[in-house]
């Protein structure tokens, strides 16, 4: 049974609340997922070993920036519930993700109506992560996509000496104009690139198709740098080889590499909760393998799953797809310690 957490004052990390409900943790030889994910005990006085964690999550609820009518502000605590009916063994790959220790940190602070607060949060709460654990992985649900420009613009705080790189799996480039659409969740990686964080040679977009973005961005991504490959190109190609070729050409040149997945890149069947699924899009199985090819790369080292509304999903699918793409990208992380 979930236990509700409803109070939050001594919970130690002021940018964030816990999460709203705790599973109880039990000790079982074949745990499912929400069995094995620990949360932090507010009420001990001694601190995790840090040294030992391997994976921080971290709910980022915000979904006013987003350009459509979104509740991907309630898609973190919807994935939390899913999660119960997932065991921690991938039987195609023989992979137990209990190898990992993960926690989950709950969720970043969010002001009721200023969105550039809410932002600011995030981008502190990054900082912060990357402060005071730097040796964990940080996997963040969120959200709509603006949340992503904060994350990464919190990486670089962290780590100005780093090059970063973006590894992106979207139907839309999300590079309109912030003079026309402010820090939405259209404008995430142009943000990154006017702000100086990334160069747009630094960024890979896989699975753009369809009738779904303007002439005049991908007119900008030319002039920009931005290296984008249509689903169209990479089913011909073959999708896991097209990730894997992006992967490596942003290892030879970055430091670090952000995965960002937008959900609407699935197609619509099988992702009725993105506000912006569309038909034409990735299957679910492709969108797996490519998370899980990522999660093998050393160089990625931070990931975040945006743009799932829960409210519009049907039948739980898009919110369980979302729970399958964690895990998937994390079998390839288990794979590292292997």
């Amino acid at each position: 049974m979930g236990k509700e957490m409803n109070s939050s004052h001594n919970y130690p990390y002021p940018l964030l609340v816990p999460p709203p409900f705790r599973w109880d943790q039990r000790e079982v030889n074949e745990p499912k997922v929400h069995e094995w994910i620990e949360t932090l005990d507010v009420t001990s006085v001694v601190p995790p070993d840090w040294s030992q964690v391997d994976v921080t999550i971290l709910g980022v609820p915000l979904s006013r920036s987003s350009i459509s009518a979104s509740a991907a502000s309630e898609n973190p605590d919807a994935i939390r519930r899913a999660w119960k009916y997932f065991t921690t063994y991938n039987l195609e790959e023989d992979v137990d993700l209990t190898v990992l220790k993960v926690i989950d940190l709950g969720d970043v602070r969010q002001h009721v109506t200023d969105i550039s607060v809410c932002h600011r949060n995030i981008r502190e709460a990054m900082v912060a992560m990357r402060t005071h654990h730097p040796n964990t992985f940080p996997l963040m649900i969120g959200g709509d996509h603006s949340i992503t420009a904060m994350l990464v613009k919190g990486w670089k705080a962290a780590h100005p000496e780093e090059r970063i790189g973006i590894l992106q799996l979207d139907t839309h480039f999300d590079l309109r104009s912030l003079e026309d659409n402010g820090p939405s969740n259209g404008t995430p990686i142009r943000n990154l690139i006017e702000s100086g964080t990334v160069k747009g040679e630094d960024v890979f977009n896989i699975g753009l198709h369809g009738f779904f973005n303007a002439k005049s961005l991908k007119e900008y991504a030319h002039r920009s740098g931005v290296n984008y490959i249509t689903l169209k190109e990479a089913r011909k190609r073959g999708v896991a080889r097209t990730v894997e070729e992006a992967l490596q050409q942003l290892a030879d040149k970055v430091d670090t590499i952000y995965l960002t997945v937008d959900m609407d890149v699935l197609d619509i069947s099988v992702g009725p909760g993105a506000p912006a699924s569309t038909p034409g899009g990735m299957r679910s199985d492709e969108l797996f393998e490519a998370v899980q090819i990522a999660g093998s790369c050393p160089r990625v080292r931070a990931m975040d799953i945006v743009c799932l509304d829960p409210v519009k999903d049907v039948a739980q699918a898009t919110v369980k797809a979302g729970v399958h793409v964690m895990l998937s990208f994390l079998t390839g992380f288990a794979k590292r310690k292997s």
